[in-house]
């Protein structure tokens, strides 16, 4: 499963490096480091939109407050 986290300045300043270390620390806990590769990549054009987040091509908007229900969502439950 690869999982991309913009790091453009937009998402940047709505907390996407949040998302990002929370999702790292989600992954390893739940022992995820094989089977999810996390990445980051610049604007996805989709600014207003909060973090922007695909998982496998599919299009997410998270937020450091809501990255746990996503991870246990999108990532963990698919797998």
């Amino acid at each position: 499963m690869k999982v991309t986290v913009c790091i453009g300045s937009s998402c940047h300043i709505k907390g996407s490096r949040s998302v990002v270390e929370q999702l790292q620390e989600m992954i390893a806990q739940a022992d995820l480091n094989d089977k999810v590769e996390l990445g980051g990549t610049f604007c996805m054009g989709k600014c207003q939109q909060g973090v922007c987040v695909t998982v496998d091509g599919e299009f997410h908007s998270v937020s450091p407050e809501t990255v746990g229900t996503f991870f246990e969502n999108e990532i963990k439950a698919k797998v």
